[in-house]
């Protein structure tokens, strides 16, 4: 039995029959062309590459490899949902179909454009924000850190904005009105709209998760069970029993993080094509130290520089060993970056002393967890 067939004995008059063919070739066509856009999509990398080097400056290749090319799955992803979205074009008449797939489309192209947004704000950050401030004369620290942060609520904040937009919401009388609306329910129900604020801040902030284990201010040590809308509930470590903290409590406490508490063992190799004294040795472990010490995130008092046997006795190799302290994979991949730089000076510095030597690529880098 054809569709035809099928119309007819459901008793549908010609002209429904015809609309209902009609809005049928039109979904076909419309999956067609999301077919093709999650196959053109894949090739957005390629086309951006084609572009920058046809048109863009010689000096922008290297930016866009170091700054593009390490996100290019996400590009495929934006690339492919934008080519959905403008089919999604062909379905217009129908303005209740129409309607429902683009509240969905349009919401995943803005998540997507908002990640990808972000994540090259992170890979400037790491690759040129760093130098930058070098280069102004001021200190990295965790700042940059706060900045990352800062951006992605930005980022947040216009990707809302943008889809309030697309879909034709008010979004400053719906504000407003949250406003007034908010007033009356503060005064009604303000303890509970605190521990709810404490909530948000620690789901935002997320200082502890489930799991971790954790010791406050006062003394208290244990494994945090959840993470509750309204408590965390904390297993003692020393009694078993479950400590039930309100959030607005939990977000006012020094937390001391014990389960994140890192370190990165960094193991650097330098050859040199002779033999050195101990006098050397020294001034080479004094350049190492004022390079690194005034590093945050660099523990100053476990730099050590060590001579190793070498392969061949009328040349020297020293290795020297950096521990990075950190609580993410941020942070740490942070300090990395600072580390890199920290060799450059070293290398300037030694050779101003007429040392030569070679590094010894790459340099080791070993996980190695703080004992509670």
């Amino acid at each position: 039995m054809n569709i035809l067939e099928l119309l007819n004995w459901l008793n549908i008059v010609p002209e429904t029959q015809q609309a209902i063919i009609q809005l049928g070739i039109k979904i076909g066509i419309f999956i067609v062309f999301v077919l093709l856009s999650v196959i053109l999509g894949r090739g957005t990398p390629s086309l951006i590459s084609l572009l920058v080097r046809q048109f863009a400056p010689k000096n922008f290749t290297t930016i866009y490899e170091n700054l593009l090319v390490p996100l290019g799955r996400l590009f495929r992803v934006a690339g492919s949902l934008i080519l959905i979205r403008l089919s999604l074009n062909f379905l217009q008449e129908y303005q209740g179909l129409f309607k429902f797939l683009q509240f969905f489309i349009d919401l995943a192209v803005i998540i997507s454009i908002a990640w990808l947004t972000s994540r090259l704000f992170r890979q400037f950050v790491l690759v040129y924000g760093i130098d930058l401030i070098n280069k102004l004369g001021r200190e990295v620290d965790e700042l940059i850190l706060v900045l990352e942060t800062a951006a992605n609520i930005i980022i947040g904040f216009i990707a809302a904005v943008a889809f309030a937009q697309s879909q034709q919401i008010n979004l400053v009388g719906l504000l407003a009105s949250l406003g007034i609306g908010g007033l009356a329910i503060a005064f009604a129900a303000q303890k509970t709209l605190e521990q709810l604020l404490g909530t948000v801040v620690l789901y935002l902030d997320r200082p502890y998760l489930p799991g971790e284990y954790i010791r406050l201010a006062s003394g208290l040590f244990g494994r945090v069970e959840s993470i509750g809308l309204r408590s965390t509930k904390i297993r003692t470590a020393a009694k078993g029993t479950l400590m039930i903290i309100p959030n607005s409590t939990m977000a006012d406490l020094d937390i001391e993080n014990v389960s994140r508490g890192r370190k990165v063992m960094v193991l650097l190799y330098l050859n040199f094509n002779r033999q050195l004294n101990q006098q050397e040795l020294a001034l080479i472990e004094q350049v190492v130290k004022q390079s690194t010490n005034a590093l945050f995130g660099i523990d100053p008092g476990s730099t050590l520089v060590t001579l190793v046997d070498s392969k061949n006795n009328l040349a020297s190799r020293a290795r020297i060993t950096f521990f990075i302290l950190g609580s993410s994979e941020n942070s740490l991949q942070l300090r990395k970056r600072l580390l890199e730089l920290a060799n450059e000076k070293i290398s300037k510095k030694l050779k101003s002393y007429q040392i030569e030597f070679t590094l010894e690529e790459p340099t080791i880098y070993v996980d190695s967890p703080i004992t509670i």
